[in-house]
């Protein structure tokens, strides 16, 4: 099994955790945009997910012998440590609910704001950014406040099945010439945006997608915890002599859990969607190949992200591997050039926008300085 020992090599998996974790939502984001249904981009990424951690776990956890106190993964698949194994399975269950939510949440609060609320822990850090979100959605409604004459109010308010939809429009990103595509922050680019978009967003209250956004918030603080006290046993709940779980086998049961809540609710939204999505039977799900290459991808680059987040939390401590809760500063990278998030803004939306980040990017210095070697053997 191998273990991460030295803080060099923790800092190493936290940074990269951080661009793997901050990379994966700009993918499935994109995918919605482009008018996938959520479910089906759920499904398959929460698949390869699931892969991914099964695969880490029965390479990277059976290398070498183990350690005193510290069996490999497949030994320790016969240990009686179930209590720990349950929590492990609850963390799991919190980051799907979490995930799951904020796919949802990104297109009503945009893929920067959402991941910055998501993973923020101090509240000057949410505030802020229901503050860039509320000055950016202002911002919008004055774009599209600013159409020509003949688009009012009604016609914005419908502007799907209006004239005010930007005729020839077959793809957000690639037009079939340069006159089709739209200005990205201009008003028609927004009105594209949400012809060409799964979850339509036009007339619903910004207050529902930062309800989301705070639900998935408190899942996400909710899942390290629990995987640190399902490795760490600090309720003391196995039974005198069985070894604490090894971070790949708490890894494994932490994804399986998170892939089966998954599989449940996200069949279930097929049948019963929300957010007046269509239904669409599992039939048309497995005939769904547009985009699937690329929600099978956002999984693997999940599942790394995670397990090296967690190798990194098991030698410099699960509070120092919190700082890839800073994966916005990647994400907004992301949204700003590929999404066209916050073009044409005002500036005060910059300013609020900039202060926020440089909020992160002190919060991951203060949190790598924190990192230090920690003892890998139970005592």
């Amino acid at each position: 099994m191998y273990l991460v020992e030295s803080k060099g090599e923790a800092i190493a998996c936290m940074l990269l955790a951080l661009v793997f974790l901050g990379t994966w939502p700009a993918i499935l984001a994109q995918l919605e945009r482009r008018g996938r249904l959520p479910q089906h981009t759920y499904l398959d990424y929460s698949l390869t997910n699931l892969l991914t951690a099964v695969v880490i776990a029965f390479t990277v956890g059976q290398i070498g012998d183990g350690k005193p106190n510290m069996p490999n993964f497949i030994t320790q698949l016969s240990q009686d440590n179930w209590p720990c194994i349950l929590i492990a399975m609850a963390g799991g269950v919190f980051l799907s609910l979490g995930n799951l939510s904020t796919q949802y949440a990104w297109a009503f609060v945009g893929l920067s704001v959402t991941e910055v609320i998501t993973s923020s822990i101090a509240v000057v850090l949410v505030c802020l950014g229901s503050a860039v979100h509320s000055s950016n959605a202002a911002d919008n409604a004055a774009k599209l406040g600013g159409l020509s004459d003949h688009c009012t109010d009604g016609a914005r308010a419908e502007v799907i099945s209006n004239s005010c939809k930007v005729d020839g429009m077959k793809d957000l990103e690639n037009g079939s010439n340069k006159e089709d595509k739209a200005r990205v922050g201009s008003a028609h680019h927004l009105i594209e945006l949400e012809n060409n978009r799964a979850i339509k967003v036009f007339g619903k209250s910004i207050w529902l997608g930062l309800s989301i956004t705070f639900f998935a918030g408190v899942c996400y603080s909710l899942f390290s915890p629990a995987f640190n006290l399902a490795t760490n046993n600090q309720w003391h709940m196995m039974k005198r002599g069985v070894a604490n779980l090894v971070v790949y086998t708490a890894f494994f049961y932490f994804s399986l859990s998170f892939f089966v809540i998954a599989l449940f609710l996200n069949v279930w939204f097929l049948y019963r969607p929300v957010l007046n999505l269509p239904r669409s039977p599992l039939k048309s799900y497995l005939k769904d190949w547009n985009g699937r290459n690329w929600a099978f991808l956002a999984g693997v680059i999940c599942g790394l992200g995670n397990g090296l987040q967690f190798m990194g939390g098991q030698a410099a401590g699960y509070a120092a591997a919190d700082c890839v809760q800073a994966l916005p500063l990647v994400s907004t990278f992301w949204g700003v050039l590929f999404f066209g998030e916050y073009w044409r803004s005002s500036r005060r939306t910059y300013i609020l926008l900039v202060s926020m980040l440089l909020m992160f990017i002190v919060a991951v210095a203060v949190l790598i300085a924190s990192s230090g070697h920690r003892k890998t053997s139970s005592s």
